[in-house]
């Protein structure tokens, strides 16, 4: 998986590289067009942003397979960046594309492909079910031909049915080809080009219906200039960067968490595991160089990604060969792009944003508990009633915390038994410490500040019938320990001795040892009451409840 072209290349894979490129290649143009649609600008940029994107990416991710182009996800975090208030509305998408392509260079080269085990599947499910809801919102007003008006998607939704009067029904008969199509060739031999010749039927029937009807249906040529060559490169507007900081960073995070779905779904030819991180490079450069050459922002695309590769594609070279394809339709085929009908490339992308909701993914995660149904139910209606781009952070802070929530909870207190013979045995704490005794408490799970209130509460109870007992705290295991938990053995250790008790720790770790010097719990119970662990798992704590036990002896 070097960078060295030699190696991706031989007479053997030539010919399988170049049908699987004319497969993505055609197959890309419509869903380019798509994809700018989708977000609400230019769709050349999302033409460009494919074409661009995806070679200048194909030569520096990890997986050999990753097709970098604008994902649904990726289109509606640009949909909802206001990116019209901006002087220059097409300056600042292309400004967009190259910040966000810094961004995931810059965490790519700190590992943050390592971060992705930490998003809940619940976040991810509510967020991608709402995606494909917004997708399929989003293209109502071209797939019906009537400009709804409202705040968002819903409302413009309200809007939109109550006006049904207005429709377009030319424009609805067009997406309804559109999607009949579809629905028909993909499980044919087409296959992989259904949605090609899908949009290329609809925009037929559009071209018969604007000679036959009146109230022509919109075409692509309606909307912008159809170049016949490929764009000039343009510099980034260093104005906007500040603006459009938080979009770039939230695009940057849909594409890490949709790039690593690539690297873990496509096998590489080698068979061995794809570096997230250096997929996110790969990532990086492709939004850089989309930029540059006026193209939207792109992630990893597992759609396109896997239709290569179900294309028979065995090297890298089938990407650029799909960049090729895509390049000749622009330079050659400009006029018929042209007249690429608006209700189609709606339907397509209604047709995307149904299929990738799941509700099988939704129903796992509610069979999962209520805490993880509730999470996932936020971010679905966060991410349907409030810019994508904010939607994106507020569910990375919901991983957290469900995060959080989960490793404080699975905090959990045994009680260690000595048995004569030396062999120790756990069983559940007692309610209360007993007059007397020796009481040996092992914690189990993260000591972070937020298990502090978990572990606090299943510690036995101090009372004035504690007198002469010793209860020692295990921390074996253990490599770190929040303020909080240090607090709460200093209070454990001032009410055992409030009751004529006293409190040992056993700890192993030096960093653990430190903290707890460093936090005053070892001025609190006294330096001999700190017991180091060593090599010899027991070994210590079986000195600290002999200590225990003479004390006690002695009175």
């Amino acid at each position: 998986m070097g960078l060295n072209p030699k190696t991706w290349f031989s007479r053997e894979t030539l010919g399988k590289d170049v049908k699987a490129g004319i497969a993505l290649g055609v197959e890309s143009v419509p869903d380019g067009l798509a994809s700018g649609l989708l977000a609400g600008v230019n769709p050349l940029a999302g033409l460009y942003g494919y074409l661009f994107g995806m070679v200048g990416a194909a030569f520096f991710t990890s997986s050999t397979f990753m097709a970098v182009q604008a994902t649904g996800a990726m289109a509606l975090v640009v949909a909802d960046a206001d990116l019209q208030s901006r002087p220059d509305p097409d300056r600042a998408l292309y400004t967009l594309a190259m910040l966000t392509g810094v961004v995931m260079i810059v965490a790519g080269l700190a590992r943050a492909g390592r971060l992705v085990r930490f998003v809940p599947t619940a976040v991810m499910t509510g967020f991608i079910t709402a995606v494909g809801v917004n997708i399929v919102l989003g293209q109502l007003s071209n797939f019906t031909g009537y400009a709804a008006q409202g705040a968002n998607r819903i409302v413009k939704t309200i809007d939109l049915l109550l006006h049904i009067g207005q429709w377009s029904i030319p424009a609805v008969v067009v997406g309804a080809i559109t999607v009949l199509a579809i629905v028909v060739l993909q499980p044919t031999r087409v296959g992989s080009l259904s949605l090609v010749v899908a949009v290329v039927l609809g925009s037929i029937a559009a071209w018969l219906l604007n000679a036959w009807v009146a109230g022509p249906v919109v075409v692509l040529d309606d909307m912008v200039d159809v170049p016949r060559g490929l764009p000039a490169p343009v510099l980034p507007s260093f104005d906007d960067i500040v603006y459009l900081a938080i979009p770039a960073v939230s695009l940057a995070f849909v594409g890490l968490v949709q790039g690593a779905g690539v690297s873990a779904g496509i096998p590489t030819p080698d068979g061995k595991p794809a570096d997230a991180s250096r997929d996110f490079i790969g990532q990086g450069v492709g939004n850089v160089v989309a930029g540059v050459f006026r193209g939207m922002p792109v992630g990893g695309s597992m759609s396109a990604s896997a239709l290569i590769v179900a294309a028979g594609a065995r090297t890298r070279w089938s990407l650029v060969f799909a960049g090729g394809v895509m390049a000749l339709v622009i330079l050659l085929a400009s006029g018929l792009v042209a007249f690429v009908a608006m209700p189609a490339l709606a339907a397509l992308l209604i047709v995307v944003g149904i299929s990738a909701i799941k509700p099988s993914r939704v129903f796992s995660v509610v069979k999962s508990g209520a805490l993880q149904t509730t999470i996932m139910a936020v971010t679905f209606v966060l991410t349907l009633i409030i810019p994508l781009q904010f939607a994106v952070l507020v569910g990375v802070g919901l991983g957290i915390v469900m995060f959080v929530a989960q490793q404080s909870n699975r905090v959990r207190v045994r009680q260690v038994h000595i048995t004569d013979d030396g062999r120790l045995r756990e069983s559940d704490p007692p309610a209360s410490v007993r007059p007397g005794e020796v009481l040996v408490l092992q914690p189990y799970g993260s000591l972070f500040f937020a298990s502090a209130p978990t572990f606090e509460r299943q510690l036995p109870r101090v009372g004035a019938d504690s007198r002469g007992a010793v209860v020692i705290v295990r921390l074996r295991g253990t490599d770190e320990v929040g303020l909080a938990f240090i607090e709460v053995l200093r209070r454990y250790a001032h009410e055992l001795a409030s009751a004529d008790a006293s409190l040992k720790i056993v700890a192993s770790e030096e960093r653990v040892i430190h903290q707890l010097t460093a936090g005053g719990v070892v001025d609190d119970i006294g330096a001999a009451n700190l017991y180091r662990g060593g090599e010899w798992v027991s070994e210590t704590l079986r000195r600290a409840y002999a200590d225990a036990r003479e004390e006690i002896a002695r009175g």
